[in-house]
């Protein structure tokens, strides 16, 4: 036989390439094996979600991705707001016709990982039906970091991106996944993969979602306090801080990775907002108290359009120099009775904002008064009520010259005040609250309930308390109920400024 006879025999011989179909791994334990009684669950967990009106071009969300029945109504107000994402232009500008894709970031519970594992070939079947990859964008993340690998096996036993699928499948009907697990990154590697992403998706309609469920452990109240913690810090979308606090164990997130590269990501494709659309917990959807605990949240991260110049938060060194008008104020007062002449350091400082001085000594609470309204140039403010907390806050004595080398500064400045729409709208770990009753009124700061372990609930009673009025009248009808965010830095941090 001649050698091109060999290699026809050869050629005719080879295995035509098979599709790979990734078969469910929790279909009938996470959710309904049953197509019927699937679409029936999802569908009616999508009619009772309530989603915020929110501004803004989509990019990605955070969901979690316990069983259905515990987890399954707070992520549907995530899958909810994608309804409308699946039916808008994206942001490129030649997309066409072609079905959207979604990046699927989650977390490894069976299988140790030392790179982020893609499944970049085939199809992924739920009782729905399948699910195309998105292989030409699964080709391109691989293509931009050797820290992504092409893993398939590594997602065969997973649940926390298979449990997203079939949500998907009801708000987005036609659409392709890119499924990444992560186990242990660094901030790093979380960083080379979200900019890994970013790369390959510009241009592309892609939405982002990274799969997390929060606090596990027995303690209902821990549960409240650390949830509050790490939505808190989603909510200020700063990747590296949050990853930070993942590593202190200050926050707690089975699929922490997975939300920090998918921040990175966001970041890279023009987010600059996040948004908590529910937070809740294992104990709150069963209505027992006690027992095993795991939080839930859904956070979206949005491109608000805002020019990052316009930005009102302030630069660390404009924070160091707030923090070294209030030592100098506070030194000089208490030593001679005097308050020194400020300037501002920057236009901004100079604006007119509304800021509360905190002091701490030893650990506690030595004082704490500030502008709730912006009346003044942020830094004379600061000034005044660096006076008005060492001397004026009614539940302590005014601070001595003794005490001084052990006193702590905090600043917080506050954005403008605004009506919240319901108490359940409020946000552990970002808002602070007002309270306005007839002739009373209450304030409690964004950093409070974070320090006290209080839930949604404790900081609105506690708010009443504050204002002087019984702790449910945040209920009540003739109630005035108001939110703002605060921009936290003190001496604790950033060191004493002199």
């Amino acid at each position: 036989m001649s050698c091109l006879a060999v290699l026809a025999l050869l050629a005719c011989a080879q295995p035509k390439e098979v599709t790979m179909a990734r078969q469910p791994a929790v279909a009938g334990q996470f959710y309904p094996g049953d197509a019927k009684t699937l679409t029936t669950m999802v569908d009616s967990m999508l009619a009772a979600a309530e989603v915020p009106a929110v501004s803004g071009r989509l990019v990605g969300i955070q969901v979690p991705h316990a069983g259905y029945p515990f987890s399954g109504p707070t992520a549907a107000h995530a899958f909810k707001l994608l309804q409308a994402w699946g039916q808008s232009p994206g942001p490129g500008s030649d997309i066409g016709d072609c079905p959207p894709s979604v990046v699927m970031l989650g977390t490894s519970h069976h299988v140790m990982l030392d790179k982020a594992a893609v499944y970049a070939r085939g199809s992924w079947h739920t009782p729905l039906g399948d699910v195309a990859i998105d292989e030409p964008l699964a080709k391109a993340i691989l293509a931009q970091d050797k820290f992504l690998a092409d893993m398939p096996e590594a997602h065969a036993r997973e649940h926390s991106i298979e449990v997203e699928v079939p949500f998907l499948q009801r708000v987005l009907g036609s659409f392709k996944i890119v499924p990444i697990m992560l186990l242990q990154p660094t901030f790093e590697q979380c960083e080379r993969v979200g900019k890994a992403i970013a790369k390959a998706a510009k241009g592309k309609k892609v939405l982002l979602l990274a799969s997390s469920d929060l606090y596990h452990g027995d303690s209902y109240e821990d549960a409240n306090r650390i949830d509050g913690v790490t939505v808190g810090l989603m909510a200020k979308f700063d990747p590296k801080a949050f990853h930070a606090a993942l590593e202190r164990d200050e926050a707690q997130a089975c699929g922490g990775n997975a939300i920090t590269a998918m921040m990175v990501a966001a970041r890279e494709l023009g987010a600059d907002a996040a948004v908590v659309l529910a937070q809740t917990n294992s104990n709150d959807v069963t209505g027992e108290r006690g027992g095993y605990c795991v939080g839930y949240s859904v956070v979206a991260f949005l491109a608000s359009g805002q020019n990052k110049e316009e930005s009102s938060d302030l630069t660390e060194t404009e924070q160091k120099s707030l923090l070294r008008i209030a030592r100098s104020t506070l030194e000089s007062h208490i030593r001679s009775g005097k308050v020194p002449e400020a300037k501002p350091l920057t236009p901004k400082l100079g604006e007119k904002r509304g800021a509360f001085v905190t002091l701490h000594e030893h650990g506690e609470l030595r004082g704490c008064i500030g502008y709730v309204e912006a009346v003044k140039p942020l830094y004379q403010a600061v000034s005044d009520m660096a006076v008005a907390a060492s001397t004026e806050d009614p539940r302590f004595p005014p601070v001595q010259v003794d005490e001084l080398d052990s006193i702590e500064i905090e600043i917080t400045v506050l954005s403008p005040l605004r009506p919240l729409p319901s108490p359940d709208s409020v946000i552990v770990g970002k808002h602070g609250l007002v309270i306005r009753k007839g002739f009373r009124s209450g304030l409690l700061l964004p950093q409070v309930p974070v320090e006290q372990g209080w839930n949604r609930e404790q900081f609105l009673m506690h708010t009443c308390l504050k204002a002087g009025l019984p702790p449910n009248s945040y209920k009540d009808k003739d109630a005035q109920l108001s939110c703002f965010t605060g921009q936290v830095f003190g001496e604790k941090e950033l060191g004493r400024q002199q």
